[in-house]
């Protein structure tokens, strides 16, 4: 109740006067039954403006912490989660990627619409990065089809590092939905999830217009660290120089 709430009385209103967001290809997603929105990740807000322009619920995974904290806070923090369309890693799995599998099947198999960052974090200047291969074995071991779903502005209003940016019509858009039947009973073979998680972000890429960068969003953020790391000892020592 209190996902709708949010959703209809409390927040989505608000978002939308302010924001107006712009809704393209709903029709791709199923008014009822299973199916995973693959979504490029540009900002925390993506996860506010996807689900806001649709009818149905969309579930995330979210990190069992959030979920388990002690006291009053934790209380509050669980109810607000929980209520705001996140579930926990389910924490039987071997690591948090299972875990994150185990929960994902779980609300699919209750017809639920499962959101997923196959980057599996934000990107931090705007790109697309590889797709990591759990939305593969998701869509696979599950049989469920893949809607491809690009966000496009949140980057503007919520941009890496800072918590409100600039005002913007944040854009979603929702690609025809992709059916890996052909794979069926193939989930273990590296290849083909490669390929599979291939075939999504290409879609996203093509909906969302962003550059692609066949890098992990992590290992590419470390090289830029790096870089401007080094960038600040050059320059300190040739003002040093020039001292």
């Amino acid at each position: 109740m209190f996902y709708w709430f949010l959703k209809w009385i409390a927040l989505g209103p608000l978002l939308r006067v302010i924001f107006r967001p712009v809704s393209e290809g709903l029709e791709n997603v199923p008014g009822e039954g299973p199916a995973i929105l693959a979504s490029n990740h540009l900002s925390y807000a993506d996860w506010l403006f996807m689900p806001l322009t649709l009818s149905r619920r969309v579930t995330f995974v979210a990190k069992a912490e959030y979920f388990t904290t002690p006291g009053i806070k934790g209380w509050f923090q669980k109810q607000f989660f929980s209520g705001s369309g996140q579930v926990p890693i389910d924490r039987s799995g071997a690591d948090a990627a299972a875990g994150a599998l185990l929960s994902a099947k779980r609300v699919l198999g209750e017809g639920g619409l499962f959101g997923i960052y196959p980057e599996g974090t934000r990107s931090h200047d705007g790109r697309l990065y590889r797709g990591k291969t759990g939305v593969a074995r998701l869509a696979l071991e599950t049989g469920v089809p893949v809607i491809p779903t690009a966000v496009v502005g949140t980057d503007v209003v919520a941009p890496p590092g800072k918590t409100f940016g600039r005002l913007t019509r944040p854009v979603v858009r929702f690609g025809t939905p992709l059916d890996f039947s052909r794979y069926e009973g193939m989930e273990n073979d590296r290849y083909i999830l490669r390929s599979v998680t291939d075939e999504i972000m290409y879609e996203i890429m093509r909906l969302s217009g962003q550059e692609y960068v066949d890098k992990y969003a992590p290992a590419a953020k470390a090289e830029t660290k790096k870089a401007e790391a080094a960038a600040k000892v050059e320059s300190a020592g040739e003002q040093k120089q020039v001292g």
